[in-house]
């Protein structure tokens, strides 16, 4: 049975370290795209005065150095980003006030100096303003990516660990089983070396098929499970796609199982011989 459970270790490992890229990809693609970036929001009820406040706010940052772009993000843009929880609103309807928003880019990454200088230069113009920098609010999100990618890695670690125990478990009783044969070899020569190598090169091969069926396996799962995630249109989950380099990554997993099962094979079948003389 070993080559079947090489197949379906190899197989986990894929999906686990599949996972541990695109976190990692999602991770980087977020942080450099918030790192420079800033929203301003106006909490005004009075819809003339927030439009004022709002322009007024779009006007300072436009002539601050440093700020490469800044826009009013739309009425539509921020119905969409509101309808999750608000639903729906009619049109003209201010029953429910919701905050106008600038969208900001600066040239430099946002840290607490700069932050705190925005904010008095938008409120000296717009006083019912918010300032934000976009990074802050995924701060809980890039904390529990971070976990779940330790996770992912823990897991692989695991996962070999337990390829390396299957393998033991089906080559600690060969040398036993064929001590007959062991013994006309020692005679006539051979060596434990040459011994552990026969083993080695069988595990060898039972190990690679295991882990191209593995690979396969490994590979179906991580394209549905890409194209189920695509399907969710969502711009955080879109900067996880794996790049040439993850799938090559990917590809070269049987490889690291293969070797792992020969060194496994190798290091018990030659402690075993050497417990037979």
């Amino acid at each position: 049975p070993m080559p079947w459970v090489i197949a379906i270790m190899v197989a986990l490992t894929v999906i686990a370290a599949a996972a541990g890229l695109a976190l990692a990809n999602t991770a980087r693609s977020a942080a450099d795209e918030l790192s420079g970036g800033i929203t301003v929001q106006v909490i005004e009820a009075n819809p003339v005065e927030r439009q004022r406040q709002t322009q007024a706010a779009l006007r300072a940052l436009r002539e601050t150095p440093g700020v490469i772009s800044a826009r009013a993000v739309s009425d539509a843009e921020v119905e969409r980003l509101i309808e999750p929880w608000l639903g729906t609103r009619a049109a003209g309807d201010e029953d429910i006030p919701v905050p106008a928003m600038v969208d900001a880019r600066l040239r430099d990454p946002v840290d607490g100096e700069m932050l705190g200088a925005l904010r008095r230069l938008v409120r000296q113009v717009a006083p019912s303003a918010r300032v934000d920098a976009q990074s802050t609010w995924l701060g809980p999100v890039f904390g529990a990516i971070d976990s779940l990618q330790w996770l992912a890695l823990a897991l692989v670690g695991l996962l070999a660990a337990a390829t390396s125990a299957g393998v033991l478990l089906a080559v600690r009783t060969a040398p036993g089983s064929n001590r007959g044969t062991i013994e006309i070899v020692h005679l006539l020569g051979g060596t434990d070396v040459q011994i552990a190598r026969i083993f080695q090169r069988s595990v060898g091969f039972d190990a690679a098929g295991g882990g191209a069926l593995g690979l396969a396996l490994g590979l179906v799962a991580v394209l549905f499970l890409g194209d189920r995630f695509a399907g969710l249109g969502a711009g955080l989950v879109s900067g996880g796609a794996l790049g040439w380099v993850d799938w090559l990554l990917l590809a070269l997993i049987p490889l690291g199982g293969v070797l792992l099962a020969m060194l496994t094979a190798r290091i018990a079948v030659t402690r075993a011989l050497r417990r037979m003389l």
